[in-house]
Parts: C-alpha cells; sequence; structure tokens
C-alpha cells in the first residue's frame, strides 16, 4: 500500500511569484537609472533568485521574504540612485 502524498506548500509558489513580479521592476530599471545600475540591479536579482530556488524545499515559508527583500532592495537602490545623480 502506498503513502499518501504531502500536502504541497504555498508558500514557495507566492515566493516565486512575487520574484516574477520584481523581475520586471529590475529589468524596467534601465530606464530611470544609468545602466550600471540597472546591471547591478538585475546582477543583485539573479543572486535573490539563486537563494530563493535553494531555499525552495528547506524553507519553503522564506520565499516570500525573499520577494519582499527583493522589492526593498529595488527601491532603495533607486532611491539612492536617483539621490546621487
Amino acid at each position: 500500500m502506498t503513502e499518501p502524498l504531502a500536502k504541497a506548500s504555498p508558500w514557495p509558489f507566492i515566493g516565486m511569484a512575487g520574484m516574477a513580479c520584481t523581475f520586471f521592476l529590475y529589468a524596467a530599471s534601465g530606464l530611470v537609472v544609468p545602466w550600471w545600475a540597472a546591471v547591478g540591479l538585475l546582477v543583485v536579482w539573479v543572486a535573490l533568485l539563486v537563494v530563493a530556488c535553494a531555499w525552495w524545499t528547506p524553507h519553503p515559508r522564506r520565499l516570500p521574504g525573499v520577494a519582499v527583500l527583493a522589492l526593498l532592495l529595488w527601491v532603495a537602490a533607486i532611491l539612492l540612485v536617483g539621490l546621487a545623480t
């Protein structure tokens, strides 16, 4: 007899949906910041995506936090670059 399948946690899917949403913010940043800042932002986003992928199974409840962190880092970077220029 086989064991019933465990329910899949919704948290990693919510977190990855948030990461997908923040990608569009990061990708469109080239319209409002210099090219070097846009490249730096995309590098940060890729690093956060790697963390989210690594935490998918061991820490599924942390993935929405990674997406929120991505959003907060984007806002901070846009404000800082805006103030510096």
